[in-house]
């Protein structure tokens, strides 16, 4: 079973943080045993997927956005070298921001409805696609590139059957990243500013003391977070099978 180990520890540290409350003898509101979380959680899921319904909306929204600014961005500094030489520096630098610095600014700009939030999440999990595919452009094979030249290919023939087909692995590998990103992004756009969404619950969780409804909050974004990985996963294996038959 491929994931039996992570099963394992998982189960391991969750008996871990059971036996620390329970001998400890922590209150509730300070920190809760699973117990008490897989206790609250039946009650809290009619909430908890109301809100995390916005949250998802804005991360997918988000993340599709930046996968498709990411692939335009990617394939012009692949075609104008000059470009790549402008643009991929400051790329770079803008990841050294912090998000949350930035984002109060977009709830003043854009007001506190869903548009803010996805702006978040388009800047969260670009940069994880843009880099994937640059590089995975650079590591096609140089000879197709040439002898697609010596027959007459144009440059975007060349990006459509050399040069984005190389990339596909490192391009899923990024999304992978940014996938997992996206509902973070959507939470921290979120706390800053909203009505509704996972991270306005876990706000009022957190100001109420309610710690139990807090981490069962954690819990449905770390499920929304892996179910929007194994579905980029799922689709790597149907897009490029060859790959992962090669990996196994």
């Amino acid at each position: 079973m491929k994931y039996r180990y992570p099963l394992i520890f998982l189960v391991g540290f969750l008996l871990l943080w059971e036996a620390v409350v329970y001998i400890n003898t922590f209150p509730d509101w300070l920190l809760p045993a699973p117990s008490d979380v897989a206790a609250v959680l039946p009650e809290m899921l009619p909430i908890l997927l109301e809100h995390g319904q916005y949250t998802l909306l804005a991360a997918v929204v988000g993340f599709l956005l930046a996968i498709v600014t990411a692939l335009i961005l990617a394939v012009l500094m692949d075609v104008f070298p000059v470009l790549r030489q402008g643009i991929y520096p400051l790329v770079v630098v803008s990841q050294t921001i912090p998000i949350i610095s930035v984002a109060p600014l977009f709830i003043i700009w854009f007001g506190y409805g869903l548009l803010p939030k996805i702006v978040v999440v388009v800047l969260v999990c670009f940069f994880p696609v843009v880099v994937s595919v640059t590089q995975g452009m650079e590591a096609a094979e140089q000879d197709m590139v040439n002898l697609l030249r010596v027959m007459g290919a144009s440059t975007w023939q060349i990006i459509k059957e050399v040069r984005l087909p190389a990339a596909l692995p490192s391009f899923f590998a990024g999304l992978k990243i940014a996938g997992t990103y996206s509902i973070m992004g959507a939470v921290i756009g979120e706390w800053l500013g909203s009505s509704k969404g996972l991270g306005v619950f876990m706000t009022r969780a957190m100001h109420s003391y309610q710690f139990e409804r807090l981490f069962s909050a954690i819990f449905v974004v770390s499920l929304l977070s892996v179910l929007l990985f194994l579905a980029i996963e799922l689709t790597g294996r149907l897009v490029m099978p060859w790959h992962y038959k090669k990996e196994e």
